[in-house]
């Protein structure tokens, strides 16, 4: 890749990244820079964007479900003592 090519895909990420960030879709730019490279790949988008929706379920449950656990423990430690 030429100086000029790499300096227009750099442009044109940061284009990307700025319409994610005023859609406010919380890609960062290496997360956005895989996911054009997975498109131009030939990866359906839609089915790109429905992985990426599930993963940030996923994530968020397992979130969920960590804090629960971290709030039961000191319960759970309490009521031993007892």
């Amino acid at each position: 890749m030429d100086i000029q090519s790499a300096q227009r895909a750099k442009d044109a990420l940061n284009t990307c990244y700025e319409i994610s960030q005023i859609l406010d879709t919380g890609l960062d730019k290496d997360s956005l820079s895989i996911l054009i490279s997975l498109i131009e790949a030939g990866v359906n988008p839609e089915a790109l964007a429905a992985v990426v929706l599930e993963l940030r379920r996923e994530a968020a449950a397992l979130k969920a479900a960590t804090q629960k656990q971290r709030t039961a423990q000191p319960q759970t430690a309490q009521q031993a003592s007892n």
